[in-house]
């Protein structure tokens, strides 16, 4: 194998695929990146058997060839290198890489591609197209949701559901629901539910770049979802189970709605944080309606025995009741993070039910957040 090709893109492919390199695996071959010439282009591939990422970087192909390299020991050394034109050999004997680059060179010693595992192909038929800004901000809005250990596996997953020209994604821990719904491209005849790693989607938002959409296809029996971009392929296995039916969570009635600044309420929250961790992350929230002698308002505020506490205020408009509620104040900072819009919802029923979080115009996204308990 003889092959050249920028150091700047080979360095970004290497990031790229960095991204799914084991680091645990019994397997050394699984901390190692396929490097191997496609159709006059290099393709760098990596696994670690949960999901895989392939990405396939402009080159000269001089002689066709594959080969595995340990994949960290081969990014540092290609982001040291300056930015030239970086020539690649292989000597098939001793399974070792020639890498020139100016006036530097380097030998390193691989495995051979055939211990690879198999890399999935995408298929070109019944692929759901969706646009690559979509399914980012979708994935923003649930990822952070899910839960992260395996006690229950089906949780560590977001559940996604194809249906006509509209796209769903779920994402529970048990103390929290974020659900995201997009309009697609696409028309879907049946409908299909699955449960994707949150990790898989969080490592895809990671990579996706440009404005081209992302093809997505379930390949039949084979109990994978593979994502298509330009330039990178994204194959992940997907969880077995039933995810729980979530919609019972969502209340169905409010008392109280309350709208606030986005940024107030976040900068409200992570104030708040400082002084409850100590009381399991626990932040009260005070709603209070106009009267004769103030404005509607919200009060965010923490109490720590040793540290001391705050108190914030924020301007808000009230529809309804009062109410007295507290919350997990980490879950509402993740939550105000992926929030774009200038305002937010706090809709409430009582203190002992879920609130529901929502941005002001934007019907696509709620969050429902259970409440904490505290004394009186």
């Amino acid at each position: 194998m003889r092959i050249s090709c920028l150091q700047e893109n080979f360095a970004k492919g290497l990031s790229i695929v960095g991204r799914a390199v084991s680091s645990r695996s019994t397997l050394p071959v699984l901390g190692n990146v396929m490097i191997s010439s496609d159709n006059g282009r290099l393709k760098l591939s990596t696994t670690d058997l949960e999901i895989v990422i392939t990405c396939w970087v402009g080159a000269k192909v001089d002689e066709e060839g594959a080969i595995t390299i340990p994949a960290r020991t081969l990014t540092d050394l290609i982001n040291t290198l300056p930015a030239d034109r970086v020539d690649l050999e292989l000597d098939e004997e001793t399974q070792t890489m020639h890498i020139a680059c100016a006036r530097t060179e380097a030998n390193i010693k691989g495995i051979d591609a055939e211990e690879f595992p198999l890399i999935p192909e995408p298929e070109s038929d019944n692929r759901i197209r969706v646009e690559i800004d979509v399914l980012k901000q979708m994935i923003g809005h649930v990822d952070f949701a899910a839960a992260t250990d395996d006690t229950r596996p089906v949780l560590t997953g977001i559940l996604t559901t194809f249906s006509k020209d509209k796209m769903k994604m779920a994402a529970t821990d048990g103390f929290r629901l974020s659900v995201s719904s997009a309009s697609i491209p696409s028309n879907v005849e049946e409908e299909k539910s699955i449960i994707v790693p949150a990790r898989a989607l969080t490592e895809l938002s990671r990579i996706m770049m440009g404005d081209k959409p992302v093809y997505i296809s379930l390949p039949e029996g084979r109990n994978q979802i593979i994502f298509e971009m330009e330039h990178i392929v994204l194959v992940s296995q997907l969880i077995d189970g039933a995810f729980p039916d979530y919609t019972p969570i969502i209340p169905t009635r409010t008392e109280t709605r309350t709208v606030m600044s986005t940024g107030s309420l976040s900068k409200a929250c992570k104030t708040a944080a400082i002084f409850a961790r100590e009381s399991s992350h626990t932040a009260r929230i005070t709603v209070e309606p106009e009267d004769e002698l103030n404005r509607a308002h919200a009060i965010v505020a923490a109490t720590s025995a040793e540290m001391g506490d705050n108190v914030a205020q924020i301007d808000a408009l009230v529809e309804g009741n009062g109410v007295e509620i507290a919350f997990n104040v980490k879950y509402l900072t993740d939550v105000l993070n992926v929030i774009d819009t200038p305002q937010v919802a706090l809709e409430t029923t009582s203190a002992m039910e879920p609130g529901v979080i929502r941005p002001v115009g934007d019907d696509d996204f709620l969050h429902v957040i259970m409440p904490m308990h505290f004394g009186k």
